[in-house]
């Protein structure tokens, strides 16, 4: 007959303290229940026997210790000490479990809308909240000039757990003239951006326990707040201007529907070209002006500039199947309900580069003090799908025209950093200098603001973009590009990198819409070379070794392997690419070309284009090399152009390589160029 084993003891807390602390919390015991009829008996009771089996073995262990000779002041100084310090971590673990529990039991719409009031009384509005009558409730937000007015449906289908939804959310403009008070009509744009941003809010907060993301919460919470804000600004302006203010609220409206009806027909003349009924969205952005999307982030306009190939199959791979197509909106093969969702989250998907039209409480550099009109010199149009595209144009409101409260100066800027949440683009000193001259054509590189300088001779731009975390600046770097289908054996690329410094681009003063296309051209150059050259892992050489040759000799060699080393069908392990980074040049806007156009940093002949060039060593027996280069090109079909010096009776279709360039294969193009040499052999 087998014994029962003895029942395990718990293990005894390390002190006093700890041993204790369980009982200490507010709802360890209630006060309330200690007798047979209240609704859990048994727990309490329960609870007050371990409390008691507690205290007696902490009576017994103090009566242990305190036979102990213990004659030393400085170890009970100690002892004193780490008694205090346990004591003040415990009590603030208590308290913050105590905080945390009382919010998770807050519950009913009362909270929620509290916490939206205090967001618009902390941006100075008046808020008043109706109480809820037939499952409704309104809050109404206003300024001087704009009122926001919301309504919010409660359902009780679920009395412990009511929901809370916006309803209708519309917002109004008072504007006070010299006889009278006079209401106009709203934006329905802002109107479903301040809609979509409460609902998101609302629908994080209210989810269960277990889902619920707090950090999340905070953003939302944090992004409707700083809209508000926003918000005032413009009412300020507005309020100061007095009778003509409203401007400074509508005029994103109507910049928006004519700069949307522009990227309809530019993508209209892609569909005619293409014969197709919709145009992908990466050759929309290479071909044509940025993708023009108000209200995207904030209550302004922001702009699509660059999408990386990467990027751009993510989403095409995620967009439903059908979606419903509004007819002012350009036919993208991407739903813009899905485009904006995508843009909008957090973090904000990798590969995409979009700018914000913001107003900042910034003084205007001093260049913009000049009346004088520079719409002849800072136009830099290179798309030409609609003949008329150069005469779209809005000069924004001057904010230095009037001033706002306690005289506060306002600028308009051109924010790629969505309001310092991610970093900025990495651009070279060329075509830093080159948006430099579109917002001010008579002034230097020294007057460039809101830029990370970095002095001539630390490093390249490359640097910046790839290895912006060490302090060594390698002259070149490696990388190892495999082909997905293994058409061609590993491709050893070596980039030299350019002898030009780099800046990180965050904002840019802006005055004008033909600035900003302007601008955003550079910048889109700019980014198709930082994700092309991001697509592949670089190592600065010396510190990664590339594919290391197999010094073994074969245990047997044949007369077959020694003729295809003779005719050069062997396969080899891998092939050397040499990569290089044409210095870019630009055209003064007053004097046209430079002196300096005949004098390249890397050796070779300036370009105004983006361009990547790759060199490869020719089939054996023919010597010599491959000269692949790759221009950015928005005349082109698919945004680039290639062109190939050698390969002597090779035939290799252009429209092929460029579609690859498209897809993001751009430095497998010497593997499909050693593939089609070989091929003929």
């Amino acid at each position: 007959m087998s014994s029962q084993p003895p029942e395990a003891k718990a293990p005894l807390p390390p002190t006093l303290l700890d041993a204790f602390q369980r009982f200490t919390s507010r709802d360890a015991i209630s006060s309330h229940s200690v007798h047979p009829f209240a609704s859990a008996p048994d727990e309490n009771i329960n609870a007050l026997r371990k409390l008691l089996d507690t205290a007696n073995q902490a009576a017994l262990s103090l009566n242990t210790h305190a036979t102990l000779p213990l004659s030393n002041p400085k170890l009970l100084s100690l002892y004193r000490q780490q008694t205090s310090i346990s004591h003040a971590v415990q009590q603030a673990d208590q308290n913050v479990q105590h905080i945390v529990s009382s919010l998770r039991k807050r519950t009913g719409i009362t909270v929620v809308l509290k916490r939206l009031l205090q967001w618009g009384s902390s941006a100075a509005m008046e808020a008043f909240n109706d109480p809820e009558q037939d499952g409704h409730s309104s809050v109404v937000l206003g300024g001087k000039v704009l009122v926001i007015d919301l309504d919010f449906v409660v359902d009780r289908k679920n009395p412990e757990r009511p929901l809370v939804d916006v309803a209708a959310c519309k917002t109004e403009y008072a504007i006070r003239s010299s006889t009278s008070t006079s209401s106009t009509g709203n934006s329905v744009s802002l109107d479903g951006f301040l809609a979509d941003a409460i609902r998101a809010f609302l629908k994080e907060v209210q989810k269960d326990d277990t889902e619920r993301d707090g950090v999340e919460a905070a953003r939302l919470g944090r992004l409707l707040s700083e809209h508000f804000a926003y918000l005032m600004k413009l009412d300020h302006l507005a309020q100061s201007e007095g009778e003509g203010g409203l401007r400074w609220f509508t005029f994103i409206d109507k910049m928006s529907l004519e700069v949307e009806k522009l990227a309809g027909n530019e993508a209209d003349a892609l569909c005619r070209q293409e014969s197709a009924e919709k145009v992908p969205l990466d050759v929309f952005l290479l071909r044509s002006h940025a993708l023009p999307l108000p209200y995207l982030t904030t209550p302004s306009i922001s702009f699509l500039t660059y999408i990386s190939p990467l990027a751009y199959l993510k989403l095409l791979r995620a967009a439903p199947a059908s979606a419903p197509a509004a007819g002012h909106l350009p036919k993208l093969d991407i739903p813009f309900q899905h485009l904006r969702t995508s843009l909008t989250s957090h973090p904000r998907p990798e590969g995409v580069t979009t700018a914000t039209l913001v107003l900042s409480p910034t003084a205007p550099p001093a260049y913009h003090a000049d009346s004088m009109s520079m719409s002849a010199l800072d136009t830099r149009s290179s798309s030409s799908l609609v003949p008329n595209a150069a005469e779209i144009e809005h000069i924004f409101p001057a904010a230095r025209e009037v001033q706002g409260l306690q005289g506060q100066q306002f600028t308009w800027l051109l924010d790629f950093t969505a309001g310092g949440k991610y970093p900025g683009v990495v651009m070279s000193q060329s075509r830093m200098r080159e948006i430099e001259l579109i917002v001010n054509p008579f002034s230097g590189i020294d007057h460039v603001e809101n830029v990370q300088m970095m002095s001539f001779g630390t490093g390249s731009w490359v640097d910046l973009l790839l290895n912006s975390q060490s302090p060594i600046s390698p002259e070149r770097y490696t990388a190892v590009y495999t082909s997905p289908t293994s058409l061609h054996p590993p491709l050893h690329l070596r980039l030299t990198t350019p002898e030009e410094p780099g800046f990180v681009l965050e904002t840019v003063p802006v005055r004008t819409l033909k600035e900003v296309w302007s601008i955003l051209e550079i910048v889109r150059e700019q980014c198709w070379l930082n994700e092309t050259l991001r697509s592949c892992q670089w190592v600065p050489e010396g510190l990664s070794r590339g594919p290391e040759d197999d010094t073994t000799e074969d245990a047997a060699v044949t007369d077959d392997d020694l003729q295809a080393v003779l005719k050069g069908t062997i396969r080899p392990r891998s092939i050397p690419v040499n990569v290089y980074l044409p210095a870019h040049t630009l055209a003064d806007p007053l004097f046209g070309g430079t002196d300096m156009d005949a004098f390249s940093l890397g050796g070779s002949t300036p370009s105004r284009r983006a361009r990547i060039v790759m060199t490869t060593p020719e089939r054996p027996p023919i010597s010599g090399l491959v000269e692949i280069g790759v221009t950015f090109d928005p005349g082109r079909p698919r945004g680039v152009v290639v062109d190939i010096n050698g390969a002597m009776g090779v035939d290799l279709r252009v429209d092929v390589l460029e579609e690859v360039c498209r897809r993001g294969g751009l430095f497998g193009l010497p593997g499909r160029v050693w593939k089609k040499a070989h091929e003929t052999l």
